[in-house]
This record gives C-alpha cells, sequence and structure tokens, in this order.
C-alpha cells in the first residue's frame, strides 16, 4: 500500500502494509507553492521505494492520501485549503493516481487519518470512543465514536476542534473565524504571536531565525519572560480545548499527538492537570495519553482507510 501525509510542514510518504511502515521518507512540503507541482515527488518517493523493497505497482492495493483540510470522500474532492496548497480544490487526485500509478487512491482529512491510525494499532487500540489532538503546524482533531469514525453529513465533524472559538474577538485565522484555538496556539501563529508581545524585542526569540515550540521551551526553561509567556499561554490553550473536546465528545481516552508532542514531557502533565481540575465528568477521569506512532500514525491508517472506502472508488 502506498500512503502519504501531507502536512503544512512535511510531506510523509511511506510503504505500508499489514498496520507497519516497511518505507518511509520525508520530504519538505513547501506548501504556498500548491499540490500540484508535489506529485511527481511523490510518485518519485514511491517508486524509489519500491525498487529498493524488491516491489512493483502491482503488489500494491492502492494509495492512502491524509490532507490538512476538509475534503467530499465520496468523491475524493478536496473542498478547502485553508491557505496551504492552494490549488488542491481544482485538482482529482484520484483520476491523477489511476493515470500515473494505476492504482485507486482514498482521501481523508490528516487529523481523522491519525486517529484511526492510533485507534487501529496505536494508544487508542481496544477504545472504541476516543479523541485526539495533532499538535503540529495548525490544531487538528478526530473522534471515534462507539467504534465509529465520526464524519457528519458535510464530513468536517470532529475535525475542527482547533477553529473551536476559544478567545472571542482573538486572532484572526486563516478559517475567517476569529480566537480559534489554532490562531491562538499553534505553529503556523507562532511566529506572529510572538512579535507581537512588549517583550520580544528584547528576548533571545527575536535573535532566532526561525520559531518553533520546542524553541520556545528551550528559552522558557532558560528563564526568557518571552518564552515563558508564549509557553504558558499555549499550553492554556491547549488544556482548554482538551477540556471543550472531553465535554463535546464523551471520550473514555484523549490521545495527543503531533510534532510538538516532541516536548511531551512538559505538555502532558500541564493538560492531564488542567483537565484533572476543570472537566465536568462525575463518571471518572478521561485518559489522557500521548500518540504511539507519532509521524507515521497517519501512513498506518492508509490500509483501513481503502478499505472503508472501497464502495466509492
Amino acid at each position: 500500500m502506498l500512503a502519504c501525509d501531507l502536512g503544512g510542514t512535511r510531506l510523509k510518504i511511506g510503504l505500508v502494509r499489514d498496520g507497519h511502515v516497511l518505507a518511509q521518507t520525508v520530504e519538505p512540503a513547501h506548501s504556498k507553492l500548491g499540490l500540484a507541482c508535489h506529485l511527481p515527488v511523490l510518485k518519485a518517493a514511491w517508486l524509489r521505494m519500491l525498487g529498493e523493497a524488491g516491489l512493483g505497482l502491482s503488489d500494491c492495493a492502492g494509495v492512502g492520501v491524509s490532507f490538512p483540510s476538509l475534503m467530499d470522500y465520496a468523491n475524493g474532492r478536496i473542498l478547502d485549503a485553508y491557505g496551504k496548497y492552494d490549488d488542491a480544490m481544482d485538482l482529482d487526485l484520484r483520476e491523477w493516481s489511476r493515470a500515473e500509478l494505476g492504482l485507486p487512491l482514498a482521501l481523508e482529512n490528516d487529523a481523522r487519518m491519525a486517529c484511526i491510525g492510533e485507534w487501529q494499532f496505536g494508544a487508542g487500540r481496544g477504545c472504541d470512543n476516543l479523541v485526539m489532538m495533532t499538535l503540529g503546524t495548525g490544531l487538528g482533531t478526530s473522534v471515534i465514536l462507539d467504534g465509529r469514525v465520526l464524519r457528519g453529513v458535510h464530513g468536517q465533524a470532529g475535525v475542527l476542534g482547533g477553529h473551536l472559538t476559544l478567545r472571542y474577538g482573538g486572532h484572526a485565522c486563516n478559517c475567517g473565524n476569529h480566537g480559534c484555538a489554532e490562531a491562538e496556539a499553534s505553529s503556523l501563529f507562532l511566529a506572529d504571536l510572538a512579535r507581537q508581545r512588549p517583550d520580544f524585542t528584547t528576548s533571545a526569540l527575536a535573535r532566532e531565525a526561525h520559531l518553533n515550540y520546542i524553541t520556545v521551551l528551550h528559552h522558557a526553561t532558560a528563564g526568557d519572560a518571552c518564552a515563558q509567556a508564549l509557553r504558558d499561554h499555549s499550553l492554556l490553550v491547549w488544556s482548554a480545548l482538551a477540556v471543550s473536546l472531553i465535554h463535546a465528545y464523551d471520550p473514555e481516552l484523549l490521545v495527543l499527538g503531533g510534532g510538538m508532542m516532541a516536548a511531551a514531557d512538559v505538555i502532558l502533565p500541564a493538560v492531564r492537570e488542567h483537565v484533572r481540575r476543570h472537566a465536568h465528568t462525575p463518571w471518572g477521569q478521561v485518559r489522557i495519553e500521548a500518540s504511539q506512532l507519532g509521524d507515521q500514525a497517519a501512513l498506518v491508517a492508509a490500509e483501513w482507510l481503502l478499505e472503508d472506502q472501497a464502495s466509492y472508488l
């Protein structure tokens, strides 16, 4: 099975069999350039990995694509790009796959794919009521409810948690709303959030060529006041979002994934304690765990997705 996870920062490309990643490579996304220019990159990477594994396209059941937006999965069309891969709505990825690879293609939201992967093969195994938050370029969410993937009539149920309003009248978000969790605390908005702080110019962060949360946490630990304020604000946003998701979907388990979980030692305790104090769960406590599959979560979901969407392909 060919699989790819098209993130806002990286393209994660792999070969998958029986819930295991046989081979994987990562390419820079350059999402502002669009998606069409990356399709030859995907094809070349897959052919190279197949060749190295002694396999061919005829050995593959199909293609599973994880994309950071909303889509009409029945028709295999992307509905919006939210500032990433702006040409994606004009592309027919299923036709491209048939023409270039001779394979059927299944398409799904990236956070939903990561959640499916964890549910089937990772931290969510054996649990049929779980929510996942992915903390990365943006904030993704997804829900498994009573053993079924929550999609809704228009395919957006459960995946817009990052666009819940956490601060009324707050920062403008790419979705058109203001004060979304993603606009208040995600890598996509981090540089702008940092520069808006009055102490930024005297902060060590101002001397960094590229800001990311690992850098922020490093300087926060070193005592930088601006970095500490950004860290504390972001932890509060992510924790408040976790409470909102728990109240909305009543999960047994909340899985935290995404690139920022490289700092799980900071993030997990903060979210757990906030949820313990603020979530209304009179029946008990929601378990909160880190993703077990990391970057591979969305990739290993490809086989499940192809079977799930078989009637549309």
